[in-house]
């Protein structure tokens, strides 16, 4: 951050959505949804884990999502070609955290939740209400640094989904296009679409997405892990498998479509998820 100039920017303690940076330090200034308040720099909370196995990754990867083990991509978070998703099993969430694992089984990064107020978990934990609040999650590295943010504004129907990337900078938005039937969501960029996430099914658990030519770029398939875990706990699992290479924004539209699949869907009141 030495070469940035002052600035709003995501807040590297997970926190809140946001935290200042004076040029030289990170501030004590911090905003959650346009609201700004003080929260003095410490050291940021452990990243969500899960604690599954190598072998356990790697069976979601090969047995249950059907791919061929081909090894990681060289490069960063970002660069690689599958992504498995696994959200922290809990018998209540009350703040939602993923773990993010590359196809070996390696943990890579996390999707933590930032600016939640006590509100918001006081609503979770008695209620169904939060559906219809904002809220953001941040796609991190093991060493903390945030490469996207998703935020869900705070809906009544359908919901769109913002991307903004690691400095804080808009990417684009993947807005759903339709309540009834298998669900849609278009992927925009700069005033126009550049691709599609599509259900596979009325229930949502797998999913394909399109470039706008209609080939398939990529796919999300939901992987079962079993009766009681999926009954009752909270954990919901997903391998991304992107085909090809993708020019950006569309590549980091199609990650954060898997960072956004519970965000859009789960906290809805038809039970998706």
């Amino acid at each position: 951050m030495s070469d940035h100039p002052p600035d709003w920017h995501p807040d590297p303690a997970g926190r809140h959505q946001h935290r200042y940076w004076d040029g030289t330090n990170w501030t004590e200034h911090v905003s959650d949804f346009g609201r700004q308040s003080v929260d003095p720099v410490t050291v940021s909370a452990p990243l969500p884990a899960t604690g599954m196995s190598a072998e356990k990754i790697q069976h979601q990867v090969q047995g249950k999502a059907g791919l061929p083990s081909t090894g990681p991509v060289a490069g960063g978070l970002m660069d690689q070609r599958v992504l498995v998703v696994n959200q922290k099993a809990k018998l209540i969430e009350i703040t939602t955290e993923y773990a993010v694992y590359d196809e070996t089984g390696a943990q890579i990064g996390a999707i933590r939740q930032v600016g939640q107020s006590k509100l918001k978990k006081a609503a979770r934990l008695v209620s169904s209400f939060d559906q219809f609040m904002t809220h953001s999650l941040q796609l991190v590295d093991l060493e903390g640094n945030v490469h996207l943010t998703v935020t869900r504004p705070a809906k009544f129907a359908k919901s769109k989904v913002h991307i903004t990337d690691g400095a804080g900078n808009e990417v684009g938005s993947i807005i759903q296009k339709n309540m009834i039937g298998k669900i849609r969501f278009s992927l925009e960029a700069g005033g126009q679409t550049i691709g599609s996430l599509s259900g596979e099914n009325w229930r949502a658990w797998n999913f394909n997405l399109q470039d706008t030519a209609g080939n398939e770029v990529a796919r999300i398939t939901k992987t079962w892990e079993g009766f009681a875990k999926t009954m009752f706990t909270t954990a919901d699992n997903y391998v991304l498998q992107i085909h090809t290479d993708l020019p950006d924004p569309l590549r980091t539209l199609v990650v954060a479509s898997a960072v956004s699949v519970d965000l859009a869907l789960k906290q809805d009141s038809r039970g998706f998820g």
